[in-house]
């Protein structure tokens, strides 16, 4: 990769003022396995119907940090966060806060596609019955327009008695990404969503997220920077700088402004290659 003019190294994390409103807000996250510190002082903007990219190398926090957005970590004994997480203002940590509701609102993909061993239809019907939809007209239509919005109608329309499993990896990731679509969620999670899937569902999965992005946040954990370039229109950047201690958010701000001129120059080795 071409090598960037330097940048100006600033000591704090960058503090961009995009336009738009924010759909997530988290301020002084510290968060805990047990007695390891796994992050500290992150205060960050996720801005609403955008793109927001999570790099950084491999154990700096990135997983960890999405899945404070739909407490998916309450799961793991011995977690423990301290800090504020809002969506659209309300404390997602707040007494009285059901945690099935708030992950229907706050959906996930995840690195490796993990479909329901029943129909490609059942698949994404599954959360609408869930959540009490029963007609069979309505059930059909809601299907159908999820598996279109996830950019796999055309390949399944005429094989949705079929197993999900039986698909192809790429389509079970949009299979999985359709089965989210169906409960309408406001913000949706992708950990690592094309690392164990082939280059033309990559492109697709991509090309999916483009449109989605109209009416959906999005928030992708990727080691892929190229894939964070293209697809992203904000970027944060995780770093763990001694083993063992905590890892922060070293910078946040448009990706334009990451890649062609970070403000710390931990930003610029990581992204030109010289670690990570």
């Amino acid at each position: 990769m071409t090598r960037m003019p330097a940048p100006i190294v600033s000591p704090t994390p960058a503090a961009p003022a995009p336009d738009g409103p924010d759909k997530i807000t988290v301020k002084g996250l510290e968060f805990y396995y047990g007695d390891f510190h796994a992050l500290t002082d992150v205060t960050v903007p996720i801005k609403s119907t955008a793109v927001t990219a999570f790099i950084g190398p491999s154990g700096c926090g990135k997983s960890t940090f999405i899945r404070c957005f739909n407490r998916m970590n309450d799961l793991i004994p011995g977690t423990r966060l301290e800090g504020k997480v809002t969506l659209d203002g309300q404390d997602i940590y707040a007494p009285g806060v059901d945690p099935v509701d708030l992950r229907r609102r706050v959906g996930m993909i995840f690195q490796q596609p993990n479909p329901f061993p029943m129909s490609i239809y059942d698949n994404v019907a599954f959360g609408p019955r869930l959540h009490g939809i029963t007609k069979k007209s309505e059930l059909d239509d809601l299907v159908r327009d999820s598996l279109d919005r996830a950019n796999l109608w055309k390949e399944v329309k005429d094989i949705l008695g079929r197993g999900g499993l039986t698909l192809s990896g790429g389509q079970q990731q949009r299979l999985c990404i359709a089965r989210v679509l169906a409960v309408q969620p406001e913000v949706l999670l992708m950990d690592e969503p094309c690392s164990a899937i082939d280059p033309t569902s990559v492109q697709k999965i991509e090309d999916l997220m483009a449109v989605l992005k109209e009416s959906i946040t999005i928030i992708i954990v990727t080691h892929n920077m190229q894939q964070a370039a293209r697809v992203s229109d904000f970027t944060a950047f995780f770093l763990q700088e001694v083993a063992g201690e905590a890892a922060v958010l070293v910078e946040y701000d448009r990706t334009t402004n990451v890649f062609t001129s970070p403000r710390d120059k931990r930003t610029e080795d990581y992204i030109t290659g010289r670690f990570g």
